[in-house]
């Protein structure tokens, strides 16, 4: 095996690999298998170890310059114990047939004028990267961890909430790998967004993190998935602050399972119709055997309106076009969640006679809702949920069986249905 080291002439000595390089994850599928799994990648036949500079020098040049060095069939590799600081952009979306090994720790500078100048945009919902990877056959591992460093922001978006705020790890045009066995601490923004991506798996990420002032840590989702087609998500433990997988526009073929989110926003689809003129899409969704607790929502999906509306200034939209159809939440634990099941077409739209009167253009159809078990918080016992469509053209075929899941309150749990054939739903429903 060809081995690079990354670091100044006169630092060079002898590198033993035994012990080096972190085995590359087998990753298992279970109990469901992914409509595609990435096709198992080949061994890696040399290797760049990158010295960290210390004293918060900037790394990020001497890791772009690894990954130039071993493209096209190595393995780079940040060894454990040493702490890497980037304070510049690194666009690594040209890798073919590589493994990143972090075993240390990856932490963004706090930088906020270089970062809203530099990271990379990504033309949905002021979505940004610090950095992004992509091509073909990219395995992310090693039980490191990547720090946002996102106190920072917290404090800065709370004095200007038009930042653009950088997301911790950015999968973007990338044809089949993984990512696996990491800590993501502190993100600014969300966690992990998958772009223009097919067959990827996550497996076995911890995601952490959360303000230490009284500026609360916004809209730090775990996943985004965006026109991004078989994505596996599993095995995984999330704490933070808003969805914990989200399945934003022209999502399809997606698994999620074996999850704990904490003090989520649920797993979601959506938002969608954000945009007028835009057709999005998600469809052939499996969710399967997820606990979550202290969440707004347990199964949630969100769709803007068919006029413009304002959730908060700086996001807002309604009128777009497009549908949601098979999208399955199986197996779903409550503990402490606001609403078991929320599904709305007035999204954003806190006025439901306006909503009612421009429904939305997105379509709703084949949604199924099974197994559902726990207790909601006391918000707003006994409702447990809602399912608000804006009318019942554009949204049909809503299921929900064996939902057994009650509240803090004495009186009879219910949910709010409207627009919708409640027929299909075994709900105990209300309307308004």
């Amino acid at each position: 095996m060809k081995l690079s080291l990354l670091f100044p002439v006169s630092l060079l000595f002898p590198v033993c690999l035994a012990g080096l390089l972190s085995p590359r994850p087998q990753i298992h599928y279970s109990p469901y298998s992914p409509t595609h799994i990435p096709q198992p990648s080949p061994p890696r036949t040399k290797t760049c170890v990158v010295r960290s500079l210390g004293h918060g020098r900037d790394d990020g040049p001497a890791i772009l310059r690894a990954a130039r060095k071993c493209n096209n069939g190595g393995t780079v590799v940040l060894p454990r114990g040493q702490t890497y600081t980037v304070g510049t952009a690194l666009d690594l979306t040209f890798l073919r047939h590589v493994d990143f090994d972090i075993q240390g720790k990856v932490q963004f500078t706090n930088d906020t004028d270089y970062w809203q100048s530099h990271a990379f945009q990504l033309t949905f919902q002021n979505a940004t990267t610090f950095w992004q990877f992509g091509g073909e056959d990219v395995n992310i591992f090693g039980g490191g961890e990547l720090d946002g460093n996102g106190q920072v922001w917290y404090d800065l978006y709370a004095q200007d909430i038009y930042i653009l705020r950088p997301v911790i790890l950015g999968i973007v045009g990338l044809a089949g790998g993984s990512v696996s066995d990491l800590l993501l601490r502190n993100g600014p923004f969300w966690n992990n967004i998958v772009v223009n991506s097919t067959d990827v798996v996550y497996n076995n990420i911890t995601i952490r993190g959360g303000s230490t002032s009284n500026n609360p840590a916004k809209n730090t989702d775990g996943w985004d998935t965006y026109r991004s087609s078989g994505i596996t998500i599993q095995n995984s433990d999330v704490q933070n602050g808003d969805d914990c997988v989200s399945f934003k526009p022209n999502s399809t073929d997606i698994l999620v399972q074996n999850m704990v989110c904490n003090g989520s926003h649920g797993i979601s689809v959506g938002s969608l119709g954000q945009y007028n003129n835009t057709y999005d899409i998600v469809e052939n969704i499996y969710v399967y055997n997820i606990t979550m607790i202290n969440a707004s929502d347990g199964a949630r999906i969100k769709v803007w309106p068919g006029a413009p509306a304002t959730l908060s200034g700086d996001l807002q939209g309604g009128g777009g076009r497009g549908h949601v159809k098979n999208v399955t939440y199986d197996t779903l634990h409550n503990v402490n969640n606001d609403y078991a099941i929320e599904v709305t077409q007035c999204y954003g739209q806190k006025n439901r006679t306006l909503c009612n009167m421009y429904p939305s253009e997105l379509t709703i159809s084949d949604i199924y809702f099974r197994h559902f078990t726990g207790t909601t918080s006391k918000k707003y016992a006994p409702k447990a949920g809602t399912v608000i469509c804006s009318s019942p053209e554009v949204c049909g075929g809503i299921h929900a069986t064996d939902i057994d899941v009650s509240t803090p309150s004495t009186d009879a749990v219910y949910y709010t249905c409207e627009n919708v054939d409640d027929s299909l739903l075994e709900l105990p429903c209300r309307s308004g």
